[in-house]
């Protein structure tokens, strides 16, 4: 059968929702979605989508997904951001991400935008080669920096 790359539908979200806590389990954070797939739903095609996804299909089943968004830089301009790009754990290594990886970027080309960004765990190391053998600069010298909901309440709470 042949792999499929299409645009996600209300109708994934829970294959995608499932696929997203698989993602937290291979990043050794099984309990860091906090999201439930209700909320998950609206977020990504309620009446103001904070997302789009594509979708990888084999047999009418989704086997990953490319999750990104729209950002801008005050240097670059317009930019999207892969947040998540994720394959089953059965499916890997059979060139799906790649493929998902390819619909994003023909994406971003389209859409004109002067920048694509995603973040890389600096031990996955198949997910690294892929994007420097794709032209993609795995920078080194910039962190990643977050704050949860519960840092930002203390945060204002100590400056008000």
């Amino acid at each position: 059968m042949k792999t499929i790359i299409r645009k996600a539908e209300k109708s994934d979200t829970k294959a995608i929702f499932s696929l997203i806590q698989e993602l937290a389990v291979y990043e050794r954070e099984p309990d860091a979605v906090i999201i439930n797939e209700s909320t998950f739903k609206e977020h990504g095609f309620g009446k103001k989508p904070l997302f789009e996804c594509f979708v990888a299909e084999l047999n009418e089943k989704v086997v990953g997904i490319a999750l990104f968004y729209s950002r801008y830089s005050t240097w670059k301009g317009p930019t999207l951001h892969l947040e998540d790009l994720i394959v089953t754990e059965e499916m890997k290594g059979k060139g799906i991400g790649s493929m998902l990886y390819s619909a994003f970027l023909e994406y971003a080309e389209k859409a004109g935008v002067e920048r694509v960004e995603w973040a890389v765990l600096d031990w996955n190391l198949p997910a690294i080669t892929l994007y420097q053998e794709s032209g993609a600069k795995v920078l080194s010298d910039w962190r990643t920096v977050q704050m949860d909901k519960k840092s930002i309440q203390n945060y204002v709470a100590k400056i008000n």
